[in-house]
């Protein structure tokens, strides 16, 4: 199993966290695919993770949820292709299949091979291409024409758990390349606010988990203040932008919140289609 040092490697914690939902008396969601990943290592890593942190972990079962919602609205929009991007141990290929959609998966190789390996050990067949390569420095739009991908269709963009371990100029260059390149698209991503980045929330748990996470070979370089004037100079529209307190306080109906890290941390969708002739 890969030992968790560096940003492919948070992939298990996150799985881990992601896995525990399963468990839980009205679950958000089910995810029976993810423990095919895990094993006393991989929890040892989340428990490490989450010991100096706990509330890390509802933040990656909230965007879990978010994403699934989301997904599944696209689809129903008849969305043909799906790409996620750092895909990690994603299972949303398996759990969301759908007749006439291809998955597409950009990681590492190794990562995609574990994902590969367990796949095929239980006997699923997944409409999937699985890429490997690096999105931000191979080109992501290079790696996606290799791969059959079809710029003309509409397509949904899976960017979860990427955007703060990325530089400013990156994350404007992936969504740009998108922009220029893809017809029609939506994109979902999740952001901390520019606070957290610089560790002056005030709050000493926020401090601690950045400061783990740096820890771990994954340090995080990039938040977002206002994301609907982001948006706008990449002529990009806002579907919606929510922040994960807001959604913590729809899924979890009176359960307080544990940090003020639920302020701090947003999921957002935009869109783009490109205008034809004479519009």
């Amino acid at each position: 199993m890969t030992t968790i040092a560096n940003v492919s490697g948070t992939a298990f914690v996150v799985a881990e966290f992601r896995a525990e939902e399963n468990d839980a008396a009205a679950p958000l969601y089910q995810d029976p695919i993810v423990g095919l990943f895990l094993n006393s290592e991989t929890r040892r890593a989340a428990d490490s993770v989450a010991a100096s942190f706990p509330p890390v972990k509802d933040l990656v079962k909230i965007r879990t949820k978010y994403f699934d919602d989301v997904l599944e609205r696209q689809l129903g929009q008849h969305v043909t292709q799906v790409v996620i991007l750092g895909a990690g141990l994603d299972t949303r290929a398996v759990r969301k299949s759908l007749a006439g959609v291809t998955y597409f998966e950009i990681d590492d190789p190794e990562t995609l091979e574990i994902k590969q390996a367990c796949y095929a050990r239980e006997g699923l067949t997944v409409a999937v291409r699985f890429i490997p390569g690096n999105y931000v420095t191979d080109g992501l739009i290079d790696l996606l024409k290799q791969n059959q991908f079809d710029f003309a269709a509409p397509t949904y963009f899976i960017w979860e758990g990427n955007t703060m371990y990325l530089s400013p100029d990156d994350n404007v260059r992936i969504l740009a390349d998108l922009r220029n390149h893809v017809q029609r698209f939506c994109v979902s991503f999740d952001y901390m606010s520019e606070l957290v980045i610089t560790k002056t929330t005030g709050d000493p748990g926020i401090t601690r988990m950045v400061e783990s996470f740096a820890r771990m070979g994954a340090p995080w370089l990039t938040g977002f203040g206002d994301i609907r004037a982001f948006a706008r100079q990449l002529c990009l529209n806002v579907i919606d932008n929510v922040q994960t307190a807001e959604l913590h306080q729809s899924y979890w109906s009176g359960r307080p919140l544990a940090s003020p890290i639920f302020n701090h941390y947003s999921v957002c969708t935009l869109e783009f289609t490109r205008p034809t002739i004479g519009e």
